[in-house]
């Protein structure tokens, strides 16, 4: 057996060894993307409001969901405008996921003048053939919304709705089947396991797990299909956007993180695996952020088959898509 190294020794070599775990650390999280310049492309009497929400569907088209008139546009992958619908259909404007048929899924967060806190099932071509809550009526009933914030739909049809984006709201997912019929509802405010405050967002990974945006409890929570609670991520920030790719990829975006409101994060894009939680990259939102307290920029977040991320950004109204950089030797 080999004599032990003298303390002195030992202790540089533990130093070494955190130096360089620190370096991987740091280096897993490098920003590996920049800014398509240019893209996309509106028409000069068209311009974005708060972009909420994005997707991408089978053909490597862009959908986005912003806070103005009209609000579903549609883009082609070179950033040109193919299509537009909605004008006055909505209050708020807030989450949209295409199914694998094409249809666009949206929610209307707000009431207003007898519309709003519903989801709504478009076709590629803007006609409703479904809608969820009533409308104008803001309750937490199997028929009804409080804010309801993102939609995801799973492979059988079945959808799953988080709600309560509203003050003294129950954070809530609630499931209905591919016909609209409520199956069950699961979640109430608070900080525990299951338990949320403002689920801002929801996706789902290649093996159905449904990935929750609990936003003002800075953390992401994974159900399974019947509201079982498996696990939390707090390494993702605070989350207000959350996608997962067909390879298990994770997107997050992170629009409140400060000091006071998130210790230790800073607002921007993380990205992961869904299937371990390891954050890989991280692109820091580079506007100065105006208050403490106000949401400010990333909130929309989808990516397309070759690995570019379009983001949407609310208070400074624009859709950026980022590409991988190329690497330098």
């Amino acid at each position: 057996m080999s004599d032990p190294l003298p303390p002195k020794f030992t202790r540089v070599a533990l130093l070494i060894a955190a130096v360089i775990a620190c370096a991987a650390a740091v280096h897993a999280q490098d920003n590996p993307y920049r800014v398509a310049e240019g893209w996309p492309q509106l028409p000069s009497a068209m311009k974005f409001g708060g972009v909420i929400s994005t997707d991408v569907d089978a053909r490597g088209n862009i959908w986005v969901f912003h806070r103005n008139d009209p609000p579903i546009l549609q883009f082609a992958p070179s950033g040109q405008l193919l299509k537009s619908f909605g004008a006055g259909m909505f209050v708020q404007p807030h989450g949209m996921a295409i199914d694998r048929d094409g249809n666009i899924w949206v929610t209307d967060a707000q009431n207003k003048d007898g519309k709003g806190q519903q989801v709504i099932k478009l076709s590629p071509d803007g006609k409703v053939l479904m809608r969820l809550g009533k409308a104008g009526v803001a309750a937490e009933g199997p028929d009804t919304f409080n804010g309801p914030t993102d939609v995801v739909i799973a492979p059988n049809g079945d959808i799953f709705v988080s709600d309560g984006h509203v003050m003294n709201a129950n954070g809530r997912i609630v499931k209905f089947s591919k016909d609209g019929k409520f199956i069950k509802t699961w979640g109430k405010k608070g900080k525990g396991p299951g338990e949320m405050d403002t689920p801002h967002a929801i996706a789902m990974d290649s093996r159905g797990r449904l990935f929750v945006a609990d936003r003002a409890n800075n953390r992401i929570q994974i159900f399974d299909q019947d509201g079982k609670f498996l696990d939390q991520w707090k390494q993702f920030g605070r989350p207000s956007g959350v996608s997962i790719d067909k390879n298990d990829t994770i997107y997050v975006v992170d629009s409140q993180s400060n000091a006071s409101l998130n210790p230790g994060f800073k607002r921007g894009l993380r990205v992961g695996s869904a299937k371990d939680g390891k954050v890989t990259a991280y692109v820091p939102f580079a506007e100065p952020e105006p208050d403490k307290n106000n949401n400010a920029g990333m909130e929309g977040v989808a990516a397309d088959a070759m690995g570019n991320v379009y983001v949407g950004e609310t208070t400074t109204q624009i859709l950026k898509k980022y590409v991988r950089a190329a690497r330098s030797n």
